[in-house]
């Protein structure tokens, strides 16, 4: 995690090269010395400073976007919340190493934190201003919006380059952005050939709790809404999206006022409740009439794209909705 610092013995390698070429060249050699170890002076979504001695070697995840962007970087964090949870819903950016489970995402436990003696704790503006409070008396924290829905995929991206900033990776993140921005690229192009240009396109997911179907709609607001957008598609939906994740709520009713689109959705057979497309619905006289599911428009996406992600997973998303779309 951020390990810019020379090590003892590629030092001293320089030390001996350079005195025995006779040159001056041993003060650029401390000046850069100097710089991986100067003290890192960031902004986070709060407002607050947050004041570190050097690149974060040691760093505890709270939430799951957060964890993609560390593994994404190249840096392994030390603790995570609900580890079971990230690797059966994120694994298109597979954790590298064995974190500590430090709790819930909406819940962490500070004694896990705490003990783990982390150099900075990242978490977003979803824990309680109480629980973000407690976490700054213990360790330092970098605090990051979760979302929004006026611009999610520049949110995604700047919280890409604060996270760099405070691991030492900024190289690194400028490469995901670019491999990004290219698939996004290759991805629309690849549909326009295929004949979906301004096709009307729908992405949501759902739950089946206590017996009752819920499905949330995702708006232009989302992160997923977004890339849908950049990959030239027109998001069907015409419901109110929330102001961080662009997200909505409605029921299969709802769905009748979408008519003749694309309709697709990701679920995940590690959790039986999360996919009722494919379950309960599937005898439901609303849903068997609706026209996309009566022309097969309907695309199950693969599991493990966490649709909350980074780079990464909204890389994973255009692979897997321009292969859904170009079989059609």
């Amino acid at each position: 995690m951020r390990r810019l610092l020379l090590t003892a013995a590629a030092a001293t390698v320089a030390a001996v090269t350079l005195t025995a070429c006779g040159t001056t060249e041993p003060a650029a050699d401390d000046a850069a010395k100097k710089t991986t170890t100067e003290r890192i002076t960031l902004t986070d979504a709060s407002g607050a400073k947050v004041e570190l001695d050097g690149p974060a070697k040691k760093v505890v995840g709270t939430e799951w976007n957060v964890v993609e962007s560390l593994v994404s970087l190249g840096v392994d964090p030390v603790g995570v919340a609900d580890v079971k949870g990230y690797k059966t819903w994120n694994t298109a950016v597979p954790l590298k190493n064995e974190p500590k489970d430090i709790g819930t995402r909406g819940e962490p436990s500070m004694d896990t934190i705490a003990a783990l003696k982390p150099d900075l704790v990242i978490a977003t503006s979803d824990l309680p201003p109480a629980a973000l409070q407690q976490l700054r008396k213990v360790v330092p924290v970098l605090e990051v919006r979760p979302g929004d829905a006026a611009d999610p995929i520049g949110q995604m991206t700047k919280n890409l380059d604060l996270i760099a900033q405070a691991t030492g990776t900024t190289e690194k993140a400028g490469t995901l952005k670019q491999q990004f921005q290219a698939k996004l690229d290759e991805g629309k192009k690849s549909l326009a050939d295929a004949g979906h240009a301004g096709a009307q396109f729908a992405f949501a997911d759902g739950y089946v709790i206590s017996g009752q179907t819920s499905i949330r709609p995702y708006t232009s607001g989302s992160l997923i809404g977004g890339v849908n957008e950049k990959l030239g598609l027109k998001n069907a939906w015409t419901v109110q999206g929330d102001e961080a994740y662009g997200l909505a709520t409605t029921d299969v009713e709802g769905l009748t006022k979408l008519g003749d689109v694309q309709f697709a959705y990701i679920g995940n057979d590690g959790d039986k409740d999360s996919n009722p497309f494919a379950g309960v619905l599937a005898q439901d006289k609303v849903w068997t009439s609706l026209p996309f599911v009566q022309k097969g428009n309907v695309h199950r996406l693969p599991d493990g794209i966490w649709m909350f992600g980074a780079t990464e997973s909204m890389g994973k998303y255009v692979d897997a909705v321009v292969s859904a779309l170009k079989k059609k």
